[in-house]
């Protein structure tokens, strides 16, 4: 089969590879969609991540289909089944599984490969984190369950109240699924840097968007939209660490700051211990999702309440996966629905 295989900093190779045959537990599917992310971007830009994957490996994390092959012992699943796999499972069994914190498994059985014609499902994903797609939803929308369970698992963990005004810094994907679903929950400012996706924002419910290029101080346009206090909750979803402190400038006393956008390993940032201490702010990091939000996530998408496919710029063949990242890199779209299921020659 044809697949992607990233080999380091911007190295991302079609080769082909064997077909995948599924194992005791695992299924095969055959993809019917897999969409670009932002993290994708950012691991083929830094040449790995700290916790899915390690070059050389396949790659891609987000992707629809149908089941082609089942393995030995799987139940309740068979060939023909369309569904979508989260891109991890927990172990269900560890310190962090026994208190419900299944983001923190140190065991979680990650997946890659999405960028591939047939997709492996190992055995705990496949017991924990598969799940049948309604025959009318597109796969380039169920695609997109991986990235909305984040999201939230974020949400939840920001602990919104009705009428708080939330700003999220940030225009990618992942950013305005946050103006999506709290769109109804609270006023969102949305920040970022293209017009083009701040339009966007508007559209799935932004209350107010501002292009960060032509404002030098986002903090004091903040609270000057928040009678001098700030933000009473502030999502960071850029991953870049100088946006990370102004995040924390742009909140009011009591406020919850979530750090959300996965920044470079090592990489720090300074606080102001005054202003943590005295304003009483509650910093949070948030990362990845769990077997709930999963659940949630493709039940928001297949209720087409929120136009998701406004996140999809484009529908491209796997052979133009190197330029898709190219563009994403440019910013010129923000998530692409690659074609995986057909044999494009190299």
């Amino acid at each position: 089969m044809l697949a992607a295989l990233l080999y380091g900093q911007e190295d991302l190779r079609l080769e082909q590879v064997a077909d995948p045959t599924p194992a005791v537990g695992e299924v095969v599917i055959q993809v019917g969609a897999a969409t670009t992310c932002g993290t994708d971007l950012k691991v083929w830009r830094r040449g790995g991540h700290a916790k899915m994957l390690k070059p050389p490996t396949l790659f891609g994390h987000e992707a629809a289909g149908q089941i082609v092959a089942v393995g030995a012992g799987v139940t309740g699943w068979q060939v023909g089944d369309r569904v979508v796999a989260n891109n991890s499972a927990p172990c269900m069994e560890c310190f962090f599984c026994q208190r419900q914190e299944y983001s923190l498994c140190p065991n979680l059985t990650w997946n890659n490969g999405t960028f591939a014609e047939y997709l492996k499902i190992p055995a705990p994903i496949v017991q924990h984190n598969l799940l049948r797609i309604p025959d009318e939803l597109p796969f380039e929308l169920a695609a997109m369950t991986e990235p909305l369970a984040c999201v939230l698992h974020g949400v939840a963990r920001s602990h919104i109240k009705p009428q708080d005004k939330v700003v999220i810094l940030g225009d990618g994907a992942i950013g305005l699924m946050f103006v999506a679903a709290l769109a109804d929950a609270a006023e969102v400012l949305l920040w970022g840097g293209n017009d083009q996706r701040l339009d966007i924002g508007e559209k799935l419910g932004a209350a107010k968007s501002f292009n960060y290029h032509q404002i030098a101080d986002i903090p004091s346009v903040v609270k000057e939209l928040t009678q001098g206090w700030g933000a009473d909750v502030v999502i960071e979803a850029t991953g870049v660490p100088s946006v990370w402190e102004t995040a924390i400038a742009c909140a009011r006393p009591g406020a919850t700051v979530n750090l959300f956008g996965g920044c470079p390993r090592d990489t720090t940032i300074t606080v102001n211990t005054e202003q943590l201490h005295y304003s009483e702010l509650t910093l949070k990091g948030v990362f990845h999702n769990t077997p709930e939000y999963v659940r949630s996530a493709l039940a928001l998408i297949a209720s087409r309440k929120i136009p998701f496919e406004l996140l999809i710029s484009e529908q491209r063949p796997l052979k133009d996966l190197e330029q898709v990242f190219h563009d994403m890199k440019a910013r010129k779209v923000i998530k692409v629905a690659m074609n995986c299921s057909k044999d494009f020659s190299l």
